[in-house]
């Protein structure tokens, strides 16, 4: 399957995107100071280990997405003058590009 090179952009900038944003809810996660994560004791909560799981899956999924991303420009970019063959416009009965 070929990506265009708008998806292929999208799909890496969310995998970065997820990055960002999920290893910023862990930092806050390690931190809370509310009572939610850990209990009086110190020790991590159901709550703590439900959205470690979470992060850890969304980490993993945005890492996917993102080599997807990653391959489908570089693909974009390696291709004949960085223009897919069925992209070309015919004029003529000649294939411009």
């Amino acid at each position: 399957m070929k990506l265009s090179r708008r998806v292929s952009w999208f799909l890496l900038a969310f995998g970065v995107w997820s990055w960002v944003i999920w290893i910023t809810f862990v930092k806050n996660l390690w931190n809370d100071g509310s009572g939610l994560a850990f209990d009086d004791a110190g020790d991590p909560t159901a709550y703590f280990w439900v959205h470690l799981l979470l992060a850890v899956t969304s980490f993993v999924l945005g890492t996917v997405i993102g080599v997807l991303g990653l391959r489908g420009v570089r693909a974009a970019r390696h291709e004949k003058g960085g223009i897919r063959e069925d992209d070309r416009i015919r004029e003529n009965g000649e294939i411009r590009g």
